[in-house]
């Protein structure tokens, strides 16, 4: 079974209802200085109505006061403070990386998997499928595609045999 993330940026139940159990909520709301408390709780019970994981960008220490199932560290984020909190069980910390720099960083922050982008999208951090592969040769941690992915070159990720991916336009 493969695992699909979905990064969103409001509350906004419409796409989540589309998603089937496979499939983890992110909500990174860059928008904002402030997380928006309520909004996150929302969000996370209408997850959980739905049987769907919910994780907390870049704000570890509430994703565990709220009880969520993760935390997204992305990229820009090099801090390693979340090492010294509590973690229950089944808290799963992921990461993103552009390079093998951001992949060493992100493994001495103790991700479980690493989101490699841009596989697809042509922007400044774009990877392609050949930079992508040889990037995951250089970790240990599950890799996750991420960038670009949409329903039309879904297929295209069996050439990097893996299944997994994260995305947005993908289930918009």
């Amino acid at each position: 079974m493969n695992k699909k993330y979905y990064f969103i940026s409001k509350y906004e139940t419409k796409n989540i209802d589309k998603l089937d159990k496979q499939t983890i909520v992110i909500y990174r709301n860059y928008n904002s200085k402030v997380a928006n408390k309520e909004t996150i709780i929302k969000l996370n019970k209408y997850c959980k109505k739905k049987q769907i994981n919910f994780y907390l960008s870049n704000n570890i220490k509430l994703a565990i006061k709220l009880n969520l199932d993760g935390a997204y560290i992305p990229s820009f984020n090099k801090s390693k403070n979340h090492l010294a909190f509590s973690l229950k069980n089944k808290f799963n910390i992921i990461g993103s990386a552009h390079n093998i720099k951001e992949i060493r960083i992100k493994e001495k922050q103790g991700v479980n998997e690493i989101f490699l982008s841009s596989i697809f999208k042509k922007n400044k951090n774009y990877l392609g499928i050949y930079k992508f592969k040889l990037l995951r040769k250089l970790t240990k941690k599950k890799v996750i595609a991420l960038g670009g992915i949409s329903k039309n070159n879904l297929k295209k990720l069996d050439l990097i045999n893996n299944k997994d991916f994260a995305g947005i336009s993908y289930f918009e």
